[in-house]
């Protein structure tokens, strides 16, 4: 018993063992709740359910945040709700790009919700491992915080004055060419599987579905843009554990309320303007502080809140005409 109880006290990265236990314990909860109670048979989830499942997900980030607070101190609830709502935010422009891909792909809405199941799931495991790399990077060379840095400042100002974006031509993506070139592929959906038997000239082959693709796609797009979002994370704090769960918190919040802002997205047209600057403020507050100018964590996020709310609703309120028309 005592042997178990000194594991569970080891330190792993920058936390006991017993509590990254009880945080992967809270989201695999969470995650079996969601596939086998609230969404057990396919079914297409309108906007109502999106948020609010989006709002209950919202809720456990929020007491988990004072749990952090009571546990870890004041200090390091500040950085996890900042570190939250900076990759919520930054998230949002992913929305757009899984809504390609589910058109691509021609993948019905009752299977999507199946496919941001699976996908959430491969997000935890890649993320977990590339956050720990990560924290290892920064434990051992300090200096990469400033590139990290520069990297901000740099995509902060190029997002600033970059012009709208036209929508992606997934056909020339590739990700999709090399999905294709190496997998059987057939166009037929069959119910919500992955992969289907097919007999080709009396042989039974297995094929990939486009649910299966849709997925390997959305999760290869993941990776490439949590390589945007680490830099932002890891200047804000550099605790393994509150990049993890502020990460995974956001994602699930955000898959969530996909279903409600899918159709939405291109109202938040000023959200960019809004992200470009946190960005900035982020990657000068490493330089700040080497030239002994502190930002306090809780002035930080008070910032990050205003700029990123104030983009939204500058962009609801422009666009409310159109909507209206």
């Amino acid at each position: 018993m005592e042997k178990v109880i000194n594991i569970l006290n080891h330190n792993f990265i920058d936390q006991p063992v017993w509590i990254w236990i009880l945080f992967l314990g809270i989201i695999i909860t969470i995650l079996v709740l969601d596939l086998f109670v609230l969404n057990r048979k396919a079914h297409e989830i309108k906007a109502i359910e999106s948020l609010k499942l989006c709002s209950l997900y919202f809720l456990i980030a929020s007491l988990f945040g004072l749990w952090i607070a009571y546990s870890m101190g004041k200090e390091s609830a500040l950085e996890y709700f900042t570190g939250y709502l900076v990759e919520f935010s930054l998230s949002i422009d992913n929305i757009f790009v899984i809504s390609l891909i589910f058109s691509y792909f021609a993948i019905p809405r009752i299977f999507q919700h199946r496919v941001l199941f699976w996908g959430i799931l491969g997000a935890i495991v890649l993320r977990g491992c590339m956050i720990i790399i990560g924290a290892e990077l920064v434990a051992k060379f300090a200096w990469i915080l400033y590139l990290f840095g520069a990297f901000l400042l740099f995509s902060g100002f190029k997002m600033l004055c970059a012009k709208t974006e036209t929508s992606a031509n997934l056909e020339e993506n590739r990700i999709v060419k090399i999905v294709r070139k190496y997998l059987h592929f057939t166009d037929e959906i069959n119910s919500e599987h992955f992969f289907v038997h097919k007999t080709i000239d009396g042989k039974i082959k297995l094929f990939a579905t486009p649910l299966f693709l849709a997925l390997i796609v959305i999760e290869i797009s993941d990776i490439i843009f949590f390589f945007f979002c680490i830099p932002a994370i890891f200047v804000i704090t550099q605790h393994a554990f509150i990049v993890f769960s502020s990460n995974i918190f956001a994602i699930l919040g955000l898959r969530s309320l996909y279903f409600l802002l899918a159709e939405a997205v291109h109202r938040f047209q000023y959200l960019k303007q809004a992200l470009s600057l946190v960005l900035i403020f982020i990657g000068s507050k490493i330089f700040l502080a080497s030239l002994g100018l502190h930002i306090p964590a809780i002035l930080s996020l008070l910032l990050t809140f205003t700029l990123l709310s104030g983009g939204i609703l500058l962009s609801l309120f422009k666009t409310r005409k159109k909507e209206l028309s």
